[in-house]
């Protein structure tokens, strides 16, 4: 003959005991939602500026290996403007003078010899609510792979909720991009001069 299991010797949670796990998982939310919030923030700066430093890299190596100028910038109606907020293009150039540069050229139409411009990489648009600063109006890479405008000058990276976990790509004269680094492990990212970043 089977056993059978009494119906009253079946227990569950009594109200207290629930009462008691809801407020212990309510201390630990409480305690652990900050941290997951900055590694949320963090997380979204770290993958923007690893996406900003792709574009600038393969910007300069197609210039190396196109053996034009190719040139960066966010694009209204084919001509670079300062909003660095919006999509940012990376194209080809194929103008002598420098002064042309800043614009795209795709109309289908051959002028002075110079054919249609060519789109490499599009990266997409910040989140609006971030900032990203950057003082120049656009980064034209030569076939030497050096920085003929826009070197010399810093990216920097601002979310809107921390303003101290902000980050920066630094862009020099012959090309290359240095990242900010935590150098002092105080939270706060620092420069190549080991100065701290600051959204001001």
């Amino acid at each position: 003959m089977s056993e059978m299991k009494n119906v009253n010797s079946i227990k569950g949670f009594t109200l207290p005991e629930v009462l008691i796990a809801i407020s212990i998982l309510g201390i630990l939310s409480a305690i652990a939602m900050p941290n997951i919030s900055e590694f949320m923030i963090k997380n979204r700066v770290d993958n923007e500026i690893s996406s900003l430093h792709r574009l600038i890299l393969n910007a300069r190596n197609a210039a190396v290996n196109t053996g034009k100028n190719v040139t960066i910038c966010p694009l209204t109606n084919n001509v670079c403007s300062t909003d660095w907020q919006a999509e940012l293009t990376v194209f080809t150039n194929d103008t002598d003078t420098l002064a042309d540069n800043n614009v795209y050229n795709n109309d289908g139409d051959e002028v002075n010899g110079v054919a249609d411009e060519k789109v490499i990489k599009v990266k997409a648009a910040t989140l609006s609510s971030d900032n990203l600063q950057y003082t120049d109006t656009l980064i034209i890479f030569s076939p030497t792979g050096k920085a003929i405008s826009g070197g010399n000058s810093t990216f920097t990276y601002c979310p809107s909720e921390n303003e101290s976990l902000a980050r920066s790509l630094y862009l020099s004269l012959s090309g290359r991009v240095y990242a900010s680094d935590d150098n002092d492990n105080d939270g706060i990212d620092e420069n190549r001069s080991n100065v701290k970043v600051s959204c001001d």
